[in-house]
C-alpha cells in the first residue's frame, strides 16, 4: 500500500504547525539528535522497510495486551475494541515507521507530526476515521511508550547482519527522534503559550 492509498494518511497537506522550523531544530538540539542520526536512520529504511507488519505486530500485541492502552481504540457504545480503527490506525502507524527512518524533518514532517498529535488529543481524536473510541488518549502513555516502541525496535534493526555497532546508532537515532516526535505529539497537551 502506498502513502497515497493510506485513508488519513495527510503527509505534505496537513495544517502548518504552530512552531517553527528553527523550533524544531532547538528540539532536536537539545535531544542531541544531529547528522550522525540522521544517516544511521535513513540507514535502518531498508532495514526495516520488510518487517513493518512484523513490527506492528509486537507494538499491537503490546498495546492489546494492555486493557488501560486498548482502551483508546474501543468502541464506547459496544465496549469491544474498534477492529476497523485499529486497522486504519495500523496502516498510518506502518508508514509513520518508514517516515521516520527517512529523516526528511522538514516542514511536511513537523506539520504531520503536529497533526498526529492532535489525532491523539481531544481536538481531533476520532475524527479521521469517524471511530467511537476515547475522546483521547491520556498524555501520560504518549512519554510512556518511548520505551517499548524503542526497545522492541533493537531485534527488527539487528536481522540484516550490522555490526553491534551500527545497530546501536540506529538504535539511539530512533531513541532520540522517538523523543522528539512525542515532544511535538505533546503541543495540543500543552496550556497554549507554554510549549
Amino acid at each position: 500500500m502506498t502513502e497515497a492509498t493510506i485513508p488519513g494518511y495527510t503527509y505534505g497537506a496537513a495544517p502548518r504547525a504552530p512552531i517553527s522550523l528553527e523550533e524544531l531544530r532547538q528540539i532536536e538540539e537539545a535531544a542531541l539528535f544531529g547528522e550522525e542520526d540522521r544517516a544511521a536512520l535513513r540507514q535502518s529504511y531498508d532495514i526495516l522497510k520488510d518487517q513493518i507488519e512484523e513490527i506492528l505486530d509486537v507494538w499491537y500485541g503490546f498495546v492489546g495486551s494492555h486493557p488501560y492502552l486498548l482502551a483508546c481504540f474501543t468502541d464506547e457504545m459496544t465496549g469491544q475494541a474498534d477492529t476497523a480503527y485499529l486497522a486504519a490506525v495500523r496502516r498510518r502507524f506502518g508508514r509513520w515507521i518508514l517516515d521516520t527512518a527517512a529523516a526528511t524533518y522538514d516542514q511536511a514532517w513537523l506539520d504531520y507530526q503536529i497533526e498526529i498529535g492532535r489525532r491523539h488529543h481531544r481536538t481531533a481524536k476520532n475524527q479521521t476515521d469517524g471511530a467511537r473510541a476515547a475522546p483521547i488518549s491520556p498524555y501520560r502513555f504518549l512519554p510512556a511508550l518511548i520505551s517499548p516502541i524503542t526497545w522492541t525496535l533493537r531485534p527488527f534493526l539487528a536481522k540484516k547482519g550490522h555490526t553491534p555497532e551500527q545497530v546501536e546508532r540506529m538504535y539511539q537515532a530512533w531513541l532520540k527522534s522517538l523523543i522528539i516526535q512525542i515532544t511535538l505529539w505533546s503541543y495540543p497537551y500543552i496550556k497554549e503559550g507554554d510549549f
